[in-house]
């Protein structure tokens, strides 16, 4: 199998509210969108993000079409969290977790958009 492309797809209800926190913030790109839909490139990875309008009939299996941001978590590696965190905080992300480093040597930070979607940024040390 060769795999040329990687999409993550989340259900949110606010599609515009998730795809304007992941350009403004995260430097991400419109690739296309149409209601309820909207899919995004980044320059400097080969994973795309879509978002879909929370409820569209084109989603199945239906049993499990609800809303994408219970228990999940977006990370992003990179190179200076720090520089990164202050950049995203200062301009009016919602912090979740600031800066924090485990004991195994993962530095990470956490921010929420509108519909809930937590955005981690990792570095390891």
């Amino acid at each position: 199998m060769k795999i040329s492309r990687t999409a993550v797809s989340l259900n949110v209800p606010d599609v515009g509210a998730s795809a304007d926190f992941a350009k403004t913030h995260f430097g991400y790109e419109e690739a296309m969108a149409a209601d309820g839909f909207a899919s995004l490139q980044h320059p400097d990875s080969s994973t795309n993000l879509i978002f879909l309008q929370t409820g569209l009939p084109t989603f199945r299996p239906a049993e499990i079409a609800g809303s994408a941001r219970e228990g999940l978590l977006l990370a992003f590696v990179v190179d200076d969290l720090d520089t990164e965190y202050t950049r995203i905080a200062d301009s009016g992300a919602r912090v979740v977790t600031p800066p924090e480093t485990e004991p195994w040597g993962e530095r990470y930070c956490q921010f929420a958009d509108a519909n809930g979607i937590i955005w981690q940024l990792v570095q390891w040390t």
